[in-house]
């Protein structure tokens, strides 16, 4: 988490509400288990350091935990605790490459990773193909002459005015119009986030579809399929297609157990 000096019970309290957030393994949006209100000032230049990944579809046009409509080609990102309209420096440690994105999310709550980015922010440092990447956070100030993505976002989702009714006179040979009936209001679905589990990264294709067919059969009772798929990175060995996050752990977990190395993606190839 971001260096700075809090009072030692006020750490326990928020150390627990973040034990319940990552054992609970809720999903990313909707469920963000960490309200905004629990959300403590940092100081510019605090830093943090660990995995991030990126999220677009199908939250693209949804509303986020900040109350915005979620633009995945705008610079913005979702973190477990800073304060909504942070700004925050992106590096991705492997190939040096840097982001400024702005707080407007919860998440994610997968554990071991810190951030979660936008497409165009997961674009920006090269990481969508990888889907993952080793990123140092730095809180920043504001950048200056930034449009205002705050008051557009809003403007989106607010209703336009409403106009007062005009009386008609009607005549009396005439019947009155006869409305349209209108269908009832259908809640929306839930969201349904899917996994995968990405088990290794080759520079042969070869070794990828044979170290991939070892793995369909050594874990056919968790993997309904498994793909090779190319990436900037190289051969990426995917094992399982639309998992749930509970099922996408667990065979993470066996993979390593077996001395391989495994990390927990959405599902998003």
């Amino acid at each position: 988490m971001f260096r700075a000096p809090i009072h030692a019970g006020f750490a326990i309290f928020i150390a627990i509400i973040a034990s319940v957030a990552v054992t609970t393994g809720c999903a990313h949006h909707t469920s963000a288990k960490i309200p905004p209100s629990a959300a403590r000032p940092v100081k510019i230049g605090s830093t943090e350091t660990g995995i991030a990944s990126w999220y677009g579809n199908p939250y693209h046009g949804r509303r986020a935990a900040s109350g915005e409509i979620y633009d995945m080609e705008q610079l913005t990102a979702a973190h477990r605790s800073l304060p909504f309209q942070t700004w925050v420096e992106v590096t991705d440690l492997d190939n040096g490459k840097k982001v400024t994105v702005r707080i407007t999310d919860r998440g994610p709550f997968v554990d071991g990773r810190i951030i979660d980015l936008s497409l165009a922010a997961a674009r920006a440092i090269e990481m969508v193909g990888p889907g993952i990447a080793h990123v140092k956070l730095k809180v920043v100030t504001a950048p200056q002459n930034m449009p205002d993505r705050i008051e557009v976002a809003k403007s989106q989702t607010s209703s336009p005015p409403i106009s007062p009714p005009v009386s008609q006179p009607i005549s009396p040979s005439l019947s009155p119009p006869v409305l349209p009936k209108r269908d009832p209001v259908r809640p929306a679905a839930p969201i349904r986030e899917l996994y995968t589990v990405q088990a290794a990264v080759f520079a042969d294709r070869d070794h990828a579809e044979a170290y991939s067919s070892t793995l369909r059969t050594q874990f056919a009772d968790l993997v309904n399929e498994s793909r090779v798929i190319s990436s900037p990175a190289g051969w990426k060995v995917l094992l399982g297609r639309e998992l749930t996050l509970d099922i996408a752990n667990d065979l993470a977990a066996r993979v390593k157990e077996v001395g391989g190395t495994a990390v927990v993606v959405r599902d998003s190839f």
